[in-house]
């Protein structure tokens, strides 16, 4: 029987923010998956699954490391796309050029519907943000994820404070 081998880690990039998922590494892997991200210019890791390495070398590196699990399957609840927001929009604001890496066990399921939600909140159509993480992650997203992506409406919470905190059109 051939073993599974997840996909190489793939960047996407939409409207100045930057998405690395990958699939979860391990202690033996752990040198390879840190020059991967340093490579991506990644500022923090955001661990979706179980911990099961040792952070150490992240941190040590200076990259910050998130737990912020949910069920294999799913999606993630609202108090975790709170954190995952809060993160995207401070790390954009402070380093315009970092990279915000996402894992779960294969990389398939809950690390791209984290960075699916993110495209829609930045004005991509929830197909489109599939269609591009499937065309760079093969057979990623199931389909109760696909279900709660189609049915997600943005919130405006990845859109920038211009005007003083007013994001209506004004006269002076």
């Amino acid at each position: 029987m051939a073993r599974f081998r997840p996909p190489a880690p793939a960047e996407i990039s939409y409207k100045g923010f930057r998405f690395l998922i990958t699939d979860r590494p391990s202690d033996a892997t752990m040198e390879s998956y840190l020059q991967e991200l340093k490579k991506h210019g990644v500022t923090d890791v955001v661990r979706v699954c179980e911990p099961s390495y040792d952070i150490t070398a992240l941190q040590e590196s200076g990259i910050t490391v998130h737990d912020w699990f949910f069920p294999d399957g799913s999606y993630p609840a609202e108090d975790i796309l709170t954190h995952w927001f809060t993160l995207l929009k401070s790390r954009n604001r402070d380093n315009p050029d970092a990279c915000i890496a996402a894992h779960c066990i294969a990389g398939l399921g809950r690390a791209p519907v984290l960075v699916a939600v993110a495209l829609v909140e930045l004005g991509m159509a929830s197909e489109d943000a599939v269609e591009l993480i499937r065309n760079k992650r093969r057979g990623a997203i199931n389909a109760k994820q696909l279900d709660y992506l189609n049915s997600y409406r943005p919130k405006g919470r990845l859109k920038s404070k211009k005007n003083g905190g007013n994001t209506e059109c004004c006269v002076q």
